[in-house]
């Protein structure tokens, strides 16, 4: 017996070893491959550092920004009594109340970038990062009004009460109803990167950091066993469709969202002292740089790249959630749809922010007051001389010993919400391309949940970062049409808010 286990044990340490060389090859051939177009995605502009991509993504919010009038300032409050249901008429076309659209889009954004992603950018970019980083927020703001309004007013809807829309479905109807060439061209390339991204990063990523997450806290065990159990859940959420999407996420986004806010807030009323300075410390650290890395400019990139990989305005993904939406009237959606990147980057990125800034897990020279950098110059030194994640934990940690456990639990919530929001988004890419129906759902439902299962268990390094820069060219294909629709926008704009002002808009009791 015990010759059979050692003789077992030996065969399996070898099998390990060739799986391992085996998925080093795998990475290698899929890298040179996919690297060209990674490389392009991210690409900086020339003598700048700044990726075109965040660059294209800032643009076209400032422009919408411009063009709507200020509209996240002049209708936040609208949106507000929009998800509160004041508006809402139960006989309306759709699948899902407006709070519950909001609340399936913000599970597909408010995610690891959150917690991860802000540690990063501070950590290069200074507190100063948090002033950009809010500002590109605000501006993004726009983009998600405008590609929600196209959503909802181009969708399909069906005898069955369902419906799908989204950029493919805007994207194409839009551009023939303009008498515009290559809309249907343009859409099944954005359903194409839609799909790569879903199954990257909209999951596989998201499957291997939570295991890490939950590793780091039990012990080391094999991922497949996190990647079974999460696309068991996963798979009994989903292959309820979009409402029962929707029900899980109403109920968890709330939760997750007062559970990671809480806990920062503790953190800030600990050390209220320190807000005043905190806050000194970004805006000076936006305009001088204050010594970190890269300086005004290090700030500035870190913080609108930040904003742009975590909020997604622009990108389009959004709208595929929104479009489900039940109301006659597009551009409400739009209204709606513009407090998702307030609460992902405006107050949740900004917690995250606020926190590392005020545990002081940031290392200053006391003698020049100026950030201290590390040993390879290129973020700041910190405590321990933990980035990312980590720096996040400790930052958390500094004040309540246990957080690191709360902060697992954020981290497997905002997982596993991103991936039943991004199933519905390649499912609707899905059925985009390869026609509606339930044995077309069902073939992605099922090939999505066997992601979970090799995303969890595998490192997949150029993998995500090509799912990553699909993500972003979803953005590149969808920016460039709306500044083609937003026109048509600009008209259910001016329509809608005539009739708001002239009492034609009712309200409904509940």
């Amino acid at each position: 017996m015990l010759l059979t286990i050692a003789t077992t044990g030996m065969a399996g340490a070898a099998n390990a070893q060739e799986a391992m060389t085996l998925d080093q090859k795998v990475n290698d051939i899929f890298a040179a491959v996919t690297g060209p177009f990674v490389n392009l995605i991210f690409a900086p502009i020339p003598g700048t550092g700044f990726p075109w991509i965040v660059m294209w993504l800032v643009i076209a919010a400032t422009v919408f920004t411009i063009y709507f009038g200020l509209v996240q300032f002049k209708f936040f409050g609208h949106a507000i009594a929009l998800v509160k249901g004041d508006y809402s008429d139960p006989n309306d076309a759709g699948e899902v109340s407006h709070f519950q659209a909001l609340a399936t889009a913000l599970s597909g954004t408010v995610g690891l970038g959150n917690i991860a992603g802000v540690a990063v950018a501070v950590g290069i970019g200074g507190p100063g990062a948090t002033f950009w980083m809010i500002l590109a927020g605000l501006l993004g703001m726009a983009s998600k009004f405008t590609e929600c309004t196209l959503g909802v007013k181009y969708r399909n809807e069906y005898p069955d009460g369902t419906v799908s829309g989204g950029p493919m479905y805007y994207i194409s109807k839009g551009f023939s109803e303009l008498g515009l060439p290559g809309g249907k061209i343009l859409a099944v390339l954005f359903s194409i990167f839609c799909i790569l991204g879903a199954l990257g990063g909209g999951n596989m990523f998201q499957a291997n950091q939570a295991h890490a997450q939950i590793a780091g806290i039990v012990g080391d065990y094999p991922g497949w066993i996190t990647g079974i159990v999460f696309a068991g859940v996963v798979f009994a959420v989903i292959v309820g469709g979009i409402k029962s999407i929707a029900n899980v996420t109403e109920k968890i986004v709330p939760f997750m969202g007062i559970l990671y806010v809480g806990a920062a807030l503790i953190i800030l009323l600990v050390n209220y002292d320190m807000i005043g300075w905190a806050f000194g410390q970004i805006i000076g650290g936006a305009f001088t740089g204050l010594g970190v890395a890269g300086g005004f400019v290090g700030a500035l990139i870190q913080g609108f790249k930040r904003a742009a990989f975590s909020n997604e305005a622009g990108v389009g993904s959004a709208a595929i959630a929104h479009s489900a939406v039940r109301t006659k009237e597009p551009i409400t959606e739009g209204f709606v749809s513009l407090l998702e990147p307030l609460i992902d980057t405006v107050v949740i990125c900004t917690m995250t922010a606020l926190v590392i800034t005020i545990s002081q897990q940031l290392i200053v020279d006391p003698v020049t007051g100026l950030y201290v950098l590390n040993e390879a110059g290129s973020s700041i030194a910190t405590v321990g001389g933990v980035s990312g994640v980590a720096l996040t934990s400790a930052a958390f940690g500094s004040a309540i010993s246990w957080f690191p456990y709360v902060l697992a639990i954020a981290v497997i919530l905002f997982a596993f919400s991103t991936m039943i929001s991004w199933s519905y988004y390649g499912l609707k890419a899905w059925t985009y391309l390869f026609g509606e129906g339930k044995n077309s759902e069902l073939t992605f439902k099922i090939i999505f949940c066997v992601f979970i299962v090799i995303g969890a268990a595998a490192s997949l390094g150029p993998v995500i970062d090509f799912s990553d820069a699909a993500i972003f060219a979803m953005a590149v294909v969808n920016i460039f049409c709306l500044y083609f629709l937003m026109g048509l926008v600009k008209k259910e704009l001016v329509s809608y808010s005539t009739r708001l002002r002239a009492g034609e808009i009712k309200k409904f009791k509940h």
